[in-house]
């Protein structure tokens, strides 16, 4: 498969040729790659402040104001059961990012370690969640995308935000 890297703006949007293409944004978190589809986001965001919400679910890390409404903040690493990320060897903060979606009428922010490109990949890179798949990140993942160096996990964004406890 031949990739183009072309560059709009400061993003770079890599594309990887074939047919029926779907776009992507990509994000990390415990150093898997994931994807949420593009028409999904509605922003990224570089979180400096979260407010905690006194009772709220475990995953639930907290709301921040996203110019004048209040937003969700919930944490993928606690709802794929990954541990949570510990400061640098050299003492400087990690710092939080965010994938910011529309549900509903509500709006999210799903707190990730590093947020990657745009991509555009082909349906025919599609796979189901193959068994391999730890049960509980296949419980969140639509399926996945077998690219040339990684795996992306597509997440199931409805169901991840079903913040009710179980």
């Amino acid at each position: 498969m031949a990739q183009d890297l072309v560059t709009t703006d400061t993003r770079e949007v890599e594309s990887v040729q074939g047919k029926d293409l779907e776009d992507f944004v990509t994000f990390t978190v415990g150093g898997q790659l994931f994807g949420i589809p593009i028409l999904k986001v509605q922003d990224i965001l570089n979180l400096e402040e979260i407010a905690s919400i006194p009772l709220s679910p475990s995953k639930v890390k907290g709301s921040i104001n996203l110019r004048g409404r209040i937003v969700t903040v919930v944490s993928v690493r606690e709802c794929l059961g990954i541990d949570e990320r510990v400061e640098s060897a050299d003492g400087d903060d990690v710092t939080d990012m965010g994938v910011t979606i529309e549900q509903g009428s509500d709006l999210y922010t799903l707190l990730v370690d590093g947020i990657g490109d745009v991509i555009s990949v082909s349906s025919e890179c599609y796979e189901g969640n193959p068994s391999t798949l730890d049960p509980v990140w296949r419980e969140f993942a639509l399926g996945v995308y077998r690219l040339d160096e990684r795996l992306m996990v597509v997440l199931d964004v409805e169901r991840l935000l079903d913040i009710e406890p179980k």
